[in-house]
């Protein structure tokens, strides 16, 4: 499991704070893991304040506190109790997992954006002149459906080897591209013309020169 691999000390030190742990909770739930980690399943203020520079009442408070805060709980099993650190565990483990994928939302956010001013670069240069605001969000949209700047820019290329300088035409080429992945890897494309069903849309809200070029 994850959970085991992850360091319970160091994610508290990371994250106490967000967790609105004081230092002095710190110091005592650090203590409360060492003392069962050193084999007493059950952890009271008593014991705890032969360790601590806190008395009795003070720990008693903190205790409180922690139960409260539902980071510290007692499991009573038979005649037995004992007292488990679990419940904070899992608050950070969680919140390990909310970093990591903020931080992968992050990372690709980047890379798409990377690709996109690639592909932009690149088409503004072979068509010599700007792209409208209506190219550009089909480029984005090619990027969203999985396909990589190489394969949009190769597609221009194609595209313009054939005479042809029309969004449809990139379009129907990187269809083709899929269409081709798909067949060789599964033996048919799940490809349906719900691809291209607001494309001819799109060509009208444009209204730039080079979408009628293709006749």
């Amino acid at each position: 499991m994850v959970s085991e691999a992850l360091d319970f000390k160091y994610l508290l030190l990371e994250n106490y704070k967000r967790l609105k742990i004081s230092e002095l909770e710190l110091a005592t739930i650090f203590m409360i893991d060492h003392l069962i980690n050193q084999g007493n399943p059950f952890v009271n203020a008593d014991l705890l304040s032969l360790k601590m520079n806190l008395d009795v009442k003070e720990i008693d408070k903190i205790l409180a506190s922690l139960l409260k805060k539902k980071l510290l709980d007692y499991v009573t099993t038979g005649k037995k109790t004992a007292t488990t650190l679990d419940p904070l565990k899992q608050k950070l483990y969680s919140e390990f997992q909310l970093f990591l994928t903020i931080e992968e939302e992050t990372k690709k956010k980047k890379q798409i954006s990377d690709e996109l001013e690639n592909i932009y670069g690149t088409f503004q240069k072979l068509l010599n002149r700007s792209l409208s605001p209506v190219e550009i969000s089909r480029i984005r949209e090619w990027v969203t459906y999985g396909f990589t700047d190489e394969q949009i820019v190769n597609a221009l290329k194609d595209a313009l080897a054939k005479g042809k300088k029309s969004l449809n035409s990139v379009d129907k080429i990187l269809l083709s591209y899929q269409i081709r992945d798909d067949r060789t890897s599964e033996g048919m494309s799940p490809i349906t013309k719900d691809w291209n069903k607001n494309l001819e849309e799109t060509i009208r809200i444009a209204k730039t020169p080079w979408l009628d070029d293709d006749k």
